[in-house]
């Protein structure tokens, strides 16, 4: 009669399968991983051109859309952000009391991806800025 063999330890197909496992559990983090960074950079760029046109609205309401039509500049670039913003405004007339539909568009590319963003709002023809009568000679 043979004597009972003890068995310590792990064999060598248990331990190739739980070093298989924990590979791919490692890779698929990872990837997880690296993905809602990529999401995070581009909900940080769409954050960047909301406030990018509203600071553009803000400027088309406070010079007045008629000043702002007048001057004839209704596109442009925000230079001094990445990956490079540009923006471009519609204007329209709503034949009624100087009320106008502006239209910001801010639009950026992103790895050879191209993203934008639209904001619509209603403002009145009058500008913001008043010039005393002494100061306009």
């Amino acid at each position: 009669m043979q004597p009972a063999r003890h068995k310590n330890g792990f064999t060598l197909v248990e331990t190739l399968v739980a070093t298989v496992i924990l590979c791919s559990s490692v890779l698929v983090l990872g990837a997880v991983g690296t993905r809602c960074l990529a999401q995070a950079r581009l909900n940080r760029q769409y954050d960047l051109a909301a406030a990018l046109a509203d600071r553009q609205l803000s400027f088309i309401d406070y010079l007045g859309v008629g000043q702002f039509i007048e001057m004839g500049q209704t596109q442009g670039r925000f230079d001094e952000f990445e990956p490079g913003y540009a923006w471009y405004a519609i204007t329209e007339s709503q034949g009624v009391d100087n009320l106008y539909k502006v239209t910001i568009t801010v639009s950026w590319i992103e790895r050879g991806n191209g993203h934008s963003i639209s904001v619509d709002t209603m403002l009145d023809g009058m500008a913001m800025l008043t010039v005393p009568a002494s100061e306009t000679r």
